[in-house]
């Protein structure tokens, strides 16, 4: 693979101050690219040296008091974030961990939304506030709608492929878009684009036909 995530998103992932959808996206990428996995362990280790090496803070009464309060709370209920739906061998070939676990074992029985004859998509049950997080599978040879973007894109491709005027991205690899680029990605022929999409702003639809549409719709 050619295009990976930022060595910035790669050290808040190892740091664990990433957001849940960019963790997301960045452990799916890591599940299939050993160079990034490396770079995560060296940060880890860095992490943990440095933590090693650092004095103890004093804890004051207050916040001691603060913790065992805490030990008497209820659990708090944890999201079921897999869906009851038999085994899929494609699926597992295509979702890797931990993306698996969000969308369940069969992806041909995933509720996809038709967004164009092109494009269609999954919402994942994440809900972290300011991003969206979504599975688009864009039709073998045929093109998303020109767009920019009112903030940034992170996508994964996890199955096929695409090309836009940034180069071609093939299976693991991340393409990053900002607001200053318009692009319109073309899925290549003979195999659906399945991608992992984490926005923090709506896209923008561009041309005359586009910007009409911006005026009724959010994507």
């Amino acid at each position: 693979m050619m295009f990976h995530v930022s060595e910035e998103h790669l050290m808040d992932y190892a740091a664990g101050t990433a957001s849940e959808p960019v963790s997301l996206l960045v452990a799916t990428h890591l599940a299939l690219c050993p160079e990034c996995r490396a770079k995560v362990a060296d940060y880890e280790r860095i992490g943990g040296a440095m933590l090693a090496d650092s004095k103890p803070a004093d804890l004051t009464d207050a916040a001691l008091d603060a913790v065992l309060a805490r030990l008497d709370e209820e659990p708090a209920d944890l999201p079921a974030h897999k869906p009851a739906v038999r085994y899929d061998e494609t699926t597992q070939r295509i979702l890797p961990e931990p993306l698996r676990s969000y969308l369940g074992d069969n992806l041909s029985a995933l509720p996809w939304r038709n967004v164009t004859r092109s494009l269609q998509e999954i919402e994942l049950p994440i809900g972290d506030s300011g991003y969206r997080t979504r599975l688009l599978r864009i039709k073998a040879g045929q093109a998303m709608p020109e767009h920019t973007h009112g903030g940034s894109e992170m996508t994964l491709v996890l199955a096929g492929g695409f090309s836009d005027d940034t180069g071609h991205y093939g299976r693991g690899d991340v393409s990053i878009a900002d607001d200053e680029l318009v692009h319109t990605p073309v899925a290549d022929a003979g195999e659906d684009c399945i991608c992992l999409a984490v926005t923090d702003a709506p896209l923008k639809l561009t041309g005359p036909v586009g910007r009409i549409i911006n005026l009724f719709m959010r994507y």
